[in-house]
């Protein structure tokens, strides 16, 4: 069983004064500023535990020794880690981390247990930023088993918990099915009830994860950055029939959530191996 959460990062130890970046900060192609490279990889470890709390971080020059870059790219990277509250300073005795611990309860099966996500629905807030119909294109009309050009009704929400953005997300229905339920039905209730209050019995999700980098108007929505890394899941949803009644395009905040899979041994070819 897959579980979807709200993150709360682990400490992993170590000693981090003995890490050692790659120099390619300077010479990537990579579009982004090198500060806010810099900065994304501080605060990854930050949240994630790696360096201590009760202990100073490496002063900005052995960082930015360890990152490759100036002193100058580094000093904006550690700014702007002191302006979200990330880190302390404290002349004379360095800089210190700060990272969140409380985890937010937010949980929601992918695959499986389905009750799960209308859960997550119920307890979590929506504001629907756009809902109409559509035009299918090629790829959404592969995705719902239609013909290209076919009307979808095409919803565009945001996700939050109390009063956090975490995910921006949309949907793509088949029009029958969209037609029976409202912009303001959406915002009150999950899709899934939407979707059995409609008659439809929901089988089962096929769906896939990666990673994609924040556009400029995902990061508005979000309260993020341009290019902060993002966790993309898109998923198609069939009925009890084998139709496919939803596909979902998914952004979400990795630092607020995050992917956790249930895994059991199972033998095959006389030998035992992972299953999900």
């Amino acid at each position: 069983m897959s579980i979807e959460q709200t993150k709360h990062p682990p400490y992993l130890g170590g000693d981090v004064r003995e890490l050692s970046y790659s120099p390619s900060f300077e010479s990537s192609n990579d579009p982004w500023p090198k500060h806010h490279r810099v900065y994304l990889v501080l605060r990854q470890e930050i949240l994630e535990g790696n360096y201590p709390p009760d202990q100073s971080m490496p002063n900005e020059v052995l960082l930015a020794q360890q990152f490759g870059v100036s002193r100058i790219t580094m000093r904006k990277a550690m700014e702007r880690l002191n302006r979200e509250g990330l880190v302390e300073r404290h002349r004379g005795k360095g800089t210190f981390p700060i990272a969140a611990n409380e985890a937010s309860p937010i949980q929601a099966s992918i695959s499986g247990v389905l009750e799960n996500l209308i859960a997550m629905g119920l307890t979590t807030d929506v504001d629907v930023l756009d809902f109409g119909y559509v035009s299918a294109t090629s790829i959404i009309a592969h995705q719902l088993q239609l013909t290209a050009g076919s009307l979808v009704q095409k919803a565009t929400r945001i996700r939050s918990h109390h009063g956090t953005p975490f995910s921006l997300l949309t949907t793509y229905v088949p029009e029958h099915i969209g037609r029976s339920f409202s912009q303001d039905d959406l915002t009150t209730q999950p899709l899934l009830l939407l979707f059995a209050r409609a008659n439809v019995t929901i089988s089962h999700a096929k769906q896939t994860i990666t990673a994609k980098l924040a556009t400029p108007k995902q990061a508005n929505l979000l309260k993020m950055e341009p290019g902060d890394a993002l966790l993309c899941i898109s998923r198609i949803v069939f009925d009890e029939h084998q139709q496919p009644v939803e596909f979902i395009e998914g952004f979400y905040c990795p630092e607020t959530y995050e992917h956790q899979v249930s895994l059991g041994v199972k033998t095959h070819d006389n030998q035992q191996v992972w299953d999900t």
